[in-house]
């Protein structure tokens, strides 16, 4: 929301070369039966309208908001049968901050959400800690792990649009089954009737009374129920899952009532992140109805909001499946950023077409490369304190193992950040980190410049002696000038006093 738009619009009409002039934009009022059509007309702020070099009816929406989402027909008012041919569907998204609960431990993950699915891509993400700028990558997923701190406000945005950023948000408390965060303001406010631009706290997100849940039978999207219960009629066979609506990469595991007659299918971690060049195993628990005949196991990768359904997952010398039973892992060596996605792993009965790609969630997997950076700068002085991360596109596993390197020799610490405080000039060189595993991948190195203390006191006082010696030649100059001005003042009014004198006798 906020941003602007261009809608183009060809200037001619159809099979002709001539122009069309009138040719106008239109917006469909979608809550009437009839759908009528409502003229744009250029307010020279909010809408405009122009003719472009290639005699294109352009019109530009700026300073967007969710009233301005819907369809958009460029035609002759007088040829309605042809106004569908130019139609198009704007949706406008807001950004959030979408706080997860993290797979291990009293943390949690943070995630820059839209409402919408947007149209650029790549798309860059904008992290903000305390309203500064902290980093940006290609991955929505915050690259830390996040605990509890009432005093750390984060932030995001996307490249291109990086005035519009998210309602900031802090975590204030977790605990083994719930968690305490705090907006600043905007949608999820909103939606607890308090002023959009207030402040809110939310307890156990999800567990507010307002909230919409979604429920999936067979793997479908049952639309007409958003309340927390669901009754089922000849239930036996259905197999039955829930999410909270906005968060439904949280679903729950896949129930039935009768096991021996459903084909189910669930998995071990939603959410994998893992390096570049690493090996992954994604793992799928599953149940096979014993009334039907044999099933294949296959794993597809999927893009949600795409019209490809999803590739199917092919073995190679990289890729393997491991079948055991009623548990099915897609092992990946040597993984690299195009691995990244959704894996969906499906039994596939030929004659039934059990459990084909449905709308509950697979594995998110993001492939992240590894890069050392250092806050505030990689510059420092004496008795400063410098962060030295090993930075990830997303939150590694808390049991992660860290290796750092300083003059390629290895230092006694394995944590994500390494802090230097207070700075000596022996902290100065070369650094690098690395992930312990079954293949160690390690950073490039980066290269810390530590300033010495009294070099810099005497590049201060040089400054202040260069200032000083233009300042005093221009100092003696203004008081020559000073004392030459009051000379010249008692002159002149000596020579008025004697003239006053001659003129009285």
């Amino acid at each position: 929301m906020g941003s602007s738009l261009q809608l183009h619009c060809p200037f001619y009409r159809p099979g002709s070369h001539l122009r069309d002039t009138s040719m106008k934009w239109y917006k469909v009022d979608q809550s009437s039966s009839d759908f009528p059509m409502h003229e744009l007309l250029d307010d020279g702020s909010h809408i405009t309208l122009n003719i472009s070099e290639e005699n294109d009816l352009t019109l530009t929406l700026t300073h967007l908001s969710e009233r301005d989402a819907g369809s958009y027909i460029c035609c002759n008012e007088g040829e309605p049968h042809l106004c569908g041919q130019k139609t198009a569907e704007l949706y406008v998204a807001d950004v959030q901050v979408k706080v997860i609960p993290a797979t291990t431990g009293k943390a949690v993950t943070l995630k820059c959400t839209t409402s919408c699915s947007l149209t650029e891509d790549p798309v860059t993400y904008i992290w903000y800690r305390n309203g500064e700028f902290y980093y940006q990558d290609w991955s929505p997923w915050y690259q830390h792990l996040v605990s509890s701190d009432k005093d750390v406000r984060y932030s995001c945005a996307v490249r291109g649009s990086s005035e519009l950023r998210a309602p900031e948000v802090s975590v204030d408390s977790i605990s083994g089954t719930c968690f305490s965060v705090t907006y600043a303001k905007g949608r999820l406010c909103s939606e607890k009737q308090t002023s959009v631009d207030g402040s809110c706290s939310i307890t156990c997100p999800g567990l507010e009374s307002q909230t919409a849940y979604r429920f999936y039978l067979n793997g479908w999207l049952n639309k007409n129920c958003r309340s927390s219960g669901i009754t089922l009629f000849n239930s036996t066979s259905e197999v039955v899952s829930c999410a909270i609506e906005d968060n439904e990469e949280l679903c729950s595991a896949q129930a039935c009532a009768n096991a021996n007659s459903c084909a189910m299918v669930n998995y071990v971690s939603r959410r994998i992140c893992v390096v570049e060049g690493s090996s992954v195993n994604i793992s799928s628990e599953y149940s096979k109805p014993r009334s039907k005949g044999s099933f294949v196991e296959i794993w597809y990768k999927t893009n949600r909001g795409s019209s490809d359904e999803g590739n199917l997952i092919q073995k190679t010398d990289r890729v393997r499946y491991r079948n055991m039973i009623n548990h099915h892992i897609l092992e990946i060596d040597d993984v690299s950023r195009n691995d990244s996605g959704e894996y969906v792993f499906t039994l596939q009965d030929y004659v039934y077409e059990v459990n084909t790609l449905h709308d509950t969630r697979g594995v998110t997997l993001v492939v992240t490369g590894l890069s050392l950076v250092f806050h505030p700068t990689e510059v420092m002085t004496e008795g400063q304190s410098v962060t030295l991360v090993c930075s990830t596109s997303c939150p590694l596993n808390d049991a992660t193992t860290y290796i750092w390197y300083f003059n390629s020799l290895v230092l006694d610490f394995q944590q994500k950040l390494l802090v230097l405080s207070p700075l000596g000039l022996q902290h100065a060189g070369n650094y690098s980190c690395a992930v312990q595993g079954v293949r160690t991948i390690t950073s490039p190195e980066e290269t810390l410049t530590v300033r010495a203390l009294g070099k810099a006191v005497a590049i201060l006082n040089g400054i202040k002696l260069i200032v000083l010696l233009l300042i005093l030649p221009a100092a003696v100059l203004f008081h020559r000038w000073i004392r030459k001005r009051e000379a010249l003042l008692t002159a002149d009014l000596k020579d008025k006093e004697l003239t006053r004198q001659m003129d009285h006798n």
